[in-house]
């Protein structure tokens, strides 16, 4: 236990760091499932959007663009008001609130109070198995009957599994960053209780990363 809060805490600080020195360090064009959850949540008839992991806000500035309004956390104070600035510059800060959260804690929202959820690569963190789970339960709780979740993951077949630190519980960490690499069992585990849509393969980054897209939604009351 001691160990995975060191460890959280070191990840803390790191990304602290790495969003003071390299302010904008993914632009601001939104990821590709940023805009393939967007399409989601349109058809889906989605209005309010909470993005976990949120960075400095490239994809929750395009959501509020696509015409969501978007509840954006994550736990780098930094990253956050970088979020904030250049919501101003755009002239979208009204339709954006943004809250400095561990997602190993409760959400700090009521519950069924949003449309849908994303997460691109937060879930793959330094997270262990017990505390993804918790999350994805936090998630349900939040989410309206027939709501819609799309998270990315890195997985197992990707170049950096097994490489550099262990930690354990499939995490490693390289670079200075610790990620939890997904088998498909942990993908379908979540998705106990959900309707699992689609779990896409894909490829991002120059290593490049290897991802799933997942998609699954609430039974309707």
């Amino acid at each position: 236990m001691a160990e995975e809060q060191e460890l959280a805490e070191g990840q803390r600080r790191h990304w602290q760091h790495t969003y003071a020195a390299h302010p904008g360090m993914y632009g601001g064009q939104p990821s590709a499932p940023a805009v393939h959850a967007a399409e989601v949540f349109r058809r889906a008839g989605a209005q309010h959007v909470l993005e976990l992991g949120t960075g400095h806000g490239r994809d929750a500035l395009y959501f509020v663009r696509e015409g969501f309004t978007v509840q954006a956390t994550d736990f780098s104070a930094t990253g956050l008001q970088q979020l904030r600035d250049a919501a101003r510059a755009q002239q979208v800060a009204e339709r954006i609130t943004t809250a400095e959260h561990d997602v190993r804690d409760p959400l700090p929202l009521p519950d069924a109070s949003v449309d849908a959820v994303f997460a691109h690569m937060l879930l793959c963190m330094a997270l262990s198995t017990k505390e993804i789970h918790a999350l994805v339960d936090e998630i349900r709780r939040v989410l309206r009957p027939g709501g819609v979740f799309v998270y990315t993951v890195r997985h197992t077949g990707d170049a950096h599994y097994g490489a550099g630190t262990a930690h354990g519980d499939d995490i490693y960490e390289h670079g200075g960053f610790a990620v939890h690499f997904f088998p498909r069992e942990l993908v379908d585990a979540l998705a106990h209780g959900w309707t699992l849509e689609e779990v896409h393969s894909f490829e991002e980054g120059d290593l490049p990363r290897r991802l799933w897209r997942v998609t699954q939604t609430l039974p309707r009351a």
